[in-house]
């Protein structure tokens, strides 16, 4: 998800025209990346809640330990690389999972190949992602194996923002982030795990929901492969969302599906105080958000076994270690 106007609290690393543009810009959509102007730092707490490790526990390799993770779901006053899509890819559909709405009656605007079109162009940019992350990684170690001090210290925040380049523990960690915003915001964006309100009939207002356990097949990013068309299921629909007037007139749009707003207990994962009305209905803020949650540790299961793929068994472990471990030089 994505919103437009609250992207402001990104320290001294963004210049000020930046900033001034994502005030000045009209509101978005998307769980939200910060807490304030309407959002409740959804991004970051769906993250913690599925990747931090218990207070005081080193991390295993299955966690990440408390300054790492700030590098991946952000902290207050930076958006983390999960957050990174929301300051300079607002406008990618394929960055959010967005434009691949379709409904199955006569005459909607989009085709059932059409929006599968768009759907699959997001697991490519989200596998290209994943597999930049995975890339870095192996930069964190020296060509004897050992763990590249330089590459992986943490005394400065990570930028992840406009290109600009960084630490290889640091650019590593921005495709995973990066993949991870646009797997969550699938959760929010698309039907799903949904169920359409009972109470109203279905149509472009008020999709039907598939109600759909996750994490969706769809998004097994370390593969390498996209998914079979034959794979989408026919009533899947994301939102249509634009910024020109009626661009969305007649689809199913953002506005009507999106689970972007309610509270998500950093620590546990549970929910409250949904703030959309497709959020709602029949509990779906809280389904979107355990898909997103159970989906962001699968993906970084396989960004695991991708890296031992990548690199074998014994540097693909340490990369991992060096990924998850504030100390790595020391630990790994």
């Amino acid at each position: 998800m994505r919103r437009l106007t609250p992207f402001v609290f990104l320290g001294a690393t963004v210049l000020a025209a930046p900033m001034l543009m994502a005030v000045q810009a009209p509101p978005a959509r998307a769980f939200g990346t910060v807490n304030t102007l309407g959002q409740h730092a959804e991004h970051e707490h769906i993250t913690r809640a599925a990747l931090a490790c218990p207070p005081g526990t080193p991390s295993d390799g299955s966690c990440f330990e408390p300054r790492s993770l700030d590098q991946i779901a952000g902290r207050a006053g930076t958006f983390g690389a999960v957050g990174a899509p929301d300051t300079d890819e607002i406008l990618s559909p394929a960055a959010h999972c967005d434009n691949a709405d379709y409904l199955a009656q006569p005459g909607y605007a989009r085709t059932r190949d059409q929006a599968t079109k768009e759907l699959l162009a997001c697991v490519a940019r989200l596998q290209a992602r994943f597999a930049e992350g995975v890339t870095a990684a192996g930069g964190t170690l020296g060509a004897d194996g050992s763990v590249a001090a330089r590459e992986t210290d943490l005394a400065k925040d990570c930028t992840f923002t406009l290109g600009v380049p960084g630490r290889n523990k640091c650019e590593a960690v921005e495709g995973f982030g990066r993949a991870l915003h646009g797997v969550q915001d699938f959760y929010s964006h698309s039907n799903w795990t949904d169920k359409a309100d009972p109470g109203r009939p279905t149509g472009k207002n008020n999709p039907p929901g598939l109600n759909l356990p996750a994490p969706s097949a769809l998004f097994a990013l370390g593969g390498g492969q996209p998914p079979q068309s034959t794979a989408v299921p026919a009533g899947l629909t994301t939102g249509c969302f634009s910024l020109v007037p009626l661009g969305c007139s007649g689809r199913v749009q953002h506005g009507d599906l999106n689970k972007d707003s309610g509270l998500v207990d950093p620590v546990t994962g549970a929910t409250g105080s949904p703030g959309t009305a497709r959020g709602k209905t029949g509990g779906n803020f809280d389904r979107a958000v355990q898909g997103a949650v159970t989906d962001t540790r699968r993906q970084w299961a396989d960004f695991r076994t991708a890296l031992v793929t990548r690199y074998g068994k014994e540097r693909g472990e340490r990369a991992a270690c060096v990924l998850t471990h504030d100390d790595p030089a020391r630990t790994c």
